[in-house]
């Protein structure tokens, strides 16, 4: 017969409750600063509800009405130094991490000019509005305030979560003891995304604090349709993660739960959770009640109802004599007064309308002139840089391998910019990795070389955090490129859009290496080329060196840039060799500048990559002269149009030649562009090479028959010579 034993989990599991003692021993200040965040909090929720039953507030308006217990319960034991995040029901917490950075201390908290104005930025921004802390950008789910320690709520479920960890990440390196709380509801707890930062948080002992709002409903499903385990806070020990569960609408229990996370955290001990039991008491967005669409009750409503937080708060209050009901009564009415008076400022009777209805003025919308800045930098950081290129370098040049200045170059800006911190899968093994681009940089920082988890969403989120803080410039190493996908969600939805999403104001100095494989063998799920999709992200800018000279000054200043950089390698090229710096590894490239390969009056070949060494060969077996033109950046803000209307203008005729399939294919973008900009000076329609319509396959005949080499470039140079 087998033997058992109990096992029991590495974390503790707590349900702390309050007693009436616990109330009793707690300061009046306390209870006093509990009571004015939270009344603050409801009287402006209930302001954007009105407005927005009166069509003021365009887009959703996602209350958090009846969970304002665990907002103020759990920021206010905060510092301003410590940084919360949020989903797309977010504006309690980020009013009261915004009320607790300018009130002096705790108390029945004044309406003082810097409360006033958050309440004016918060309202602004929730409608749309210029004054907004975002321009209007952002509205009721992007939320940020960065010198609050509000770093922004999301409108993606969980997509916030691994940002955290990147904020935590910078708060430990930076040898501080402050901390990261993340706020996601019960949707949002069994996503992947969530899960993999669980995990990444509890191995590197980050000091963040998941707070799961579990108010039961995600929209309309209920936390028992979602999972068989509805007490969220279970999944902690799993992760060897300490955790506690609250009863949310009890603001002292949060609180008390919060100052014991807290210990733990900024001890050094790692992260937490704290489950908190809430219940909003509106439908997931607008005025109102779930009950309206039947997937709850009105006694189920009323019977949380009756469980207020606020009024719990107040009868505390008025039971140890620490205010009286007319003083309450007051408070209220006057943070009523005031957003009334906030709201007036930015409304106007509508002529056009009925009697009685409001529009915005036109003075407090933002300038639609305003819609596109932001999405990028103005690239002033390069400003001063060394630029050079090979024909004329100031420095020692030699044969050199590719994957060796790769490595190189990686472990020079390690030296000269303590932020640089490189992550990815088996970075930090292999003598450098899978390929032995970190060769160097483990010699001399084996501390900043972090081997992750098989998360990339996690750690690409967690370097996305850690770019948005500003403190970190990580560089993220996916091993294929195909494994973007994987992490999709914070390569476009987050790191991509953060600077115009948050107003245009915020840089995200964030570099993702990944290598396309296509000829190895790997498959179709190894071997993509993902440059068309991701030059249609218009926050990242996209850079694809073709050999060891330009992958140095590329990486220079893509690692200098303040926008999100993805540098594209060709595994092929790793074993090639060509002319590289020999020790000044120090230059850059500028950003939109391409190459001229060769030159020729015959026909304009533009290409990137390792399809520029085959297009070289291709023109030598042929004979055409032609522009080669490679070009290095392939996003559309920094393509070097100026270098390839010059050559069409020249040679009249255009061949864009990549390697990858036809159905993700940068070249059809570009094609249509260059029809766009030079159709008049151009004599033939504009030739393309691609591989196939399906993705490599492991056969080698398959795969070659899927993938554009040399050949293919000789075939269609030869039709364009007998056009």
């Amino acid at each position: 017969m087998p033997t058992r034993e109990t096992l029991a989990a590495a974390a503790p599991w707590t349900a702390l409750t309050t007693t009436e003692a616990d109330w009793d021993a707690a300061a009046p200040g306390l209870l006093l600063g509990l009571f004015g965040q939270a009344t603050w909090i409801r009287a402006f929720e209930e302001y954007v509800l009105e407005l927005a039953a009166e069509g003021l507030v365009h887009g959703p308006a996602h209350a958090s009405i009846g969970q304002e217990g665990g907002a103020v319960g759990s920021v206010l034991p905060l510092r301003s130094d410590d940084f919360v995040n949020g989903s797309h029901r977010g504006h309690h917490q980020f009013l009261a991490k915004a009320f607790t950075h300018v009130l002096p201390g705790d108390g029945l908290p004044s309406l003082t000019d810097e409360v006033r104005t958050v309440l004016r930025r918060t309202l602004a921004e929730i409608c749309g509005l210029a004054e907004g802390y975002s321009g209007g950008r952002g509205g009721s789910m992007h939320l940020q305030w960065k010198a609050a320690g509000a770093m922004g709520t999301n409108a993606i479920v969980g997509g916030g979560v691994p940002q955290a960890a990147g904020f935590a990440f910078n708060q430990r390196r930076a040898g501080t003891d402050a901390v990261t709380v993340t706020y996601f509801g019960d949707g949002a707890v069994n996503i992947g995304s969530v899960l993999e930062t669980f995990n990444l948080a509890a191995a590197w002992k980050l000091p963040l604090c998941f707070f799961i709002e579990n108010n039961m409903y995600a929209v309309s499903t209920h936390v028992s349709d979602a999972t068989a385990e509805t007490r969220l806070s279970a999944r902690g020990p799993g992760f060897a993660i300490p955790s506690w569960r609250v009863d949310g609408m009890d603001p002292l229990a949060v609180q008390l739960a919060m100052t014991e996370a807290l210990e733990h955290m900024r001890a050094g001990n790692g992260p937490a959770i704290i489950e908190a039991d809430v219940y909003r008491y509106f439908h997931q967005n607008g005025p109102y009640p779930g009950s309206a669409f039947g997937y709850r009750s009105k006694a189920e409503e009323q019977a949380w109802r009756d469980r207020d937080p606020i009024e719990l708060l107040r009868s505390h209050i008025l039971r140890r004599s620490l205010a009286t009901a007319s003083q309450l009564s007051v408070f209220h009415d006057e943070v009523v007064k005031t957003l009334r008076e906030i709201g007036d400022s930015f409304l106007q009777a509508d002529p056009a309308g009925k009697p009685g209805q409001r529009r915005i003025k036109a003075s407090a919308w933002p300038d639609p002139g305003f819609v596109d800045v932001g999405v990028r930098g103005d690239l002033s950081e390069l400003d001063g840089s060394r630029y050079e290129e090979v024909s004329g370098f100031s420095g020692e040049l030699a044969e050199r391998r590719f994957i060796d200045v790769v490595s190189d170059v990686l472990a020079r800006r390690m030296e000269t910019d303590p932020r640089v911190v490189i992550m990815g899968e088996d970075v930090h093994r292999l003598k450098g990795g899978t390929n032995g681009a970190t060769k160097r940089a483990l010699e001399l920082f084996p501390d900043r070389v972090l081997g992750t988890p098989i998360s990339e969403n996690a750690f690409a989120g967690l370097g996305g955090g850690m770019a948005i803080d500003g403190r970190g410039r990580p560089v993220v190493e996916f091993m294929y490129a195909d494994f973007m996908w994987v992490a999709a969600d914070q390569l476009f939805n987050q790191i991509a859009k953060a600077r115009h999403m948050f107003g245009g104001h915020g840089s995200v100095p964030f570099v993702l290496r990944s290598k396309l494989a296509a000829g190895t063998g790997y498959g179709s799920q190894h071997s993509m080329d993902p440059a068309g999709i991701l030059t249609t992200a218009a926050g990242l800018r996209v850079v694809a060196p073709s050999n060891p000279f330009d992958y140095v000054g590329l990486m220079n200043t893509a690692l200098a840039c303040e926008d999100p950089v993805v540098v594209l390698e060709h595994v092929d090229l790793y074993t090639s060799s060509g002319v590289g710096p020999v020790s000044d590894l120090d230059y850059r490239i500028p950003v939109g500048k391409a190459a001229l390969r060769s030159v020729g009056d015959d026909v304009t070949v533009i290409s990137y990559l390792s399809m520029v060494r085959h297009c070289l060969e291709a023109l030598e077996q042929v004979g055409i002269a032609a522009d080669l033109i490679d070009l290095r950046w392939l996003d559309r803000a920094s393509l070097d149009w100026d270098t390839i209307t010059a050559s069409v203008r020249k040679t009249n005729k255009v061949l864009i030649v990549e390697q990858g399939a036809r159905g993700t294919s940068y070249g059809g973008w570009l094609a249509d562009e260059i029809q766009r900009r030079l159709f008049d000076w151009l004599d033939a329609p504009i030739w393309r090479v691609t591989g196939g319509e399906a993705s490599p396959s492991i056969s080698k005949v398959l795969e070659r028959a899927a993938t554009a080499r040399t050949e293919e470039v000789v075939t269609a140079l030869r039709h364009i010579a007998e056009y």
